[in-house]
């Protein structure tokens, strides 16, 4: 049997979207006026810079030079003590943000020494089975050597049974 027409897709589903894709047009004016032509810099700053920095600096502005052609100096605030494993790393962060757009953007790093906002919430913690269904599963799993492997994985199972509803 045929779709109609209007009900056929071309091409694959669309999935997700990052947020940052959301969030780009509406900071734009905002970031051009910190000198931030190329929003992508603050949108996908974890990207960039990776895991381990992204939490613990934030860029700043762009400082774009009057001569035409030449590289821009990114600020960036960095808490205290990792300003000087920033320091260290200022040449590959400076690298990994001219690959990521493609051509020589920035030349060189500044760095200010300040608090950080967190961007991250740590993730919750998943909520505790109730103890019957602990007890249960934990019945049903039988003898471990190991102690703190039964219990963990009888937490598992109560926590899968309660997802499933049984």
């Amino acid at each position: 049997m045929n779709k109609p027409a209007s009900r056929r897709r071309n091409g694959p589903r669309p999935g997700p979207r990052p947020l940052a894709d959301f969030v780009a047009p509406g900071i734009s004016d905002l970031c051009g006026k910190a000198g931030f032509s190329v929003v992508e810099v603050v949108t996908h700053w974890d990207e960039i810079v990776g895991p381990d920095l992204a939490p613990r600096c934030v860029p700043l502005k762009l400082q774009w030079p009057k001569e035409d052609g030449a590289a821009a100096t990114l600020v960036v605030r960095v808490e205290g003590a990792y300003a000087i494993e920033l320091q260290y790393a200022a040449a590959v962060v400076v690298e990994r943000i001219n690959a990521y757009f493609g051509w020589r953007c920035v030349g060189r790093m500044a760095l200010r020494q300040g608090p950080v906002p967190q961007r991250h919430a740590p993730p919750p913690l998943p909520p505790k089975p109730d103890g019957a269904t602990l007890a249960a599963v934990r019945q049903e799993i039988g003898a471990f050597e190991d102690e703190a492997l039964a219990a963990s994985l009888a937490r598992l199972g109560a926590l899968v049974r309660r997802e499933r509803g049984g």
